[in-house]
């Protein structure tokens, strides 16, 4: 099942994301599908409240083979070196913005069957970890720019706010 991707505008999206206590079939189903729906629109990431679900997981699939399913993640460490690299978002379509992320990082997550995973990341697989784990946190990508980026953009986010509150009032 393709789920409906949340956009800029959507109140979904800025909440703080509950825990998962049990991972249920449900919870496992959902993940398949939000997978699909992350193919099917070309994306690398997809976090559960783009999909309107307030839990704490998501899903990565960064072109290494392996589709993360990542639940009640924690980031325990990260790098002081930083790169800065442009960062796109389903949830904002169109823009895309330089961004600075930890270089490196570790983290800790339960994967589907439950088990805890302990990963170090770095490059672009680090990047995506941290973008997904923001949604979670209730923040967008926007949020990390420059403010003059943010001012150049303004335009763009105002147009994706008002589609998105016509679509929210049908």
């Amino acid at each position: 099942m393709l789920y409906e991707i949340r956009t800029y505008g959507d109140n979904c999206l800025n909440v703080k994301c509950e825990k998962v206590e049990e991972i249920t079939e449900e919870i496992k189903n959902i993940l398949e599908d939000m997978v699909e729906t992350m193919h099917e629109a070309t994306g690398v990431g997809l976090a559960a409240p783009q999909v309107g679900i307030n839990k704490r997981f998501f899903v990565l699939d960064v072109g290494d083979k392996v589709i993360r399913k990542i639940i009640n993640p924690e980031i325990l460490e990260m790098s002081e070196e930083y790169t800065e690299s442009d960062e796109g978002c389903l949830s904002v379509p169109g823009i895309y913005k330089k961004v600075k992320r930890a270089a490196r990082i570790k983290v800790k997550y339960q994967n589907k069957d439950g088990e805890e995973v302990e990963e170090e990341m770095t490059g672009f697989l680090a990047k995506a970890f941290q973008h997904e784990y923001d949604h979670l946190e209730g923040k967008l990508f926007i949020e990390r720019i420059s403010p003059v980026s943010r001012k150049i953009i303004s335009k763009k986010l105002h147009l994706i706010k008002k589609e998105t509150e016509k679509k929210l009032k049908k």
